[in-house]
């Protein structure tokens, strides 16, 4: 049985789009694709580069924050969650009180690809 792909036209239906799953989506070409999810080594190495990360940023004083993959970031039609993002402190503010979708490029996007995960 082929499912039918369900299209997304907005970032509001975005946002309320439930499909009383805990499943995880990403929006690509206005379509929702399923993201499952990753292994502990994964996860891990997700860890691993927040500590990073973050132990670097104090380190320097700078002024940005690492986030763990519940950050998303909107271009154009397509809507991402990468495993780990580090954004700015306004970047943060404009998020705090809102769904954690950022509307503009964020210093540094990483995504933690897995030998069992196509390229």
């Amino acid at each position: 049985m082929t499912k039918t792909p369900i299209k997304i036209s907005t970032l509001e239906e975005y946002i309320n789009f439930d499909d009383g799953t805990d499943k995880r989506y990403e929006i690509e070409d206005e379509v929702l694709v399923e993201m499952p999810p990753g292994t502990g080594k994964h996860e891990a190495i997700i860890t691993l580069l927040l500590v990073r990360f973050f132990l670097e940023i104090q380190k320097m004083g700078l002024p940005l924050q690492p986030r763990p993959n519940g950050t998303e970031v909107l271009t154009n039609k397509q809507l991402r969650r990468p495993d780990v993002c580090v954004i700015t402190n306004e970047q943060a503010k404009s998020i705090e009180t809102t769904s954690a979708i950022l509307k503009t490029a964020p210093p540094l996007l990483v995504e933690v690809v897995s030998p069992e995960e196509p390229i």
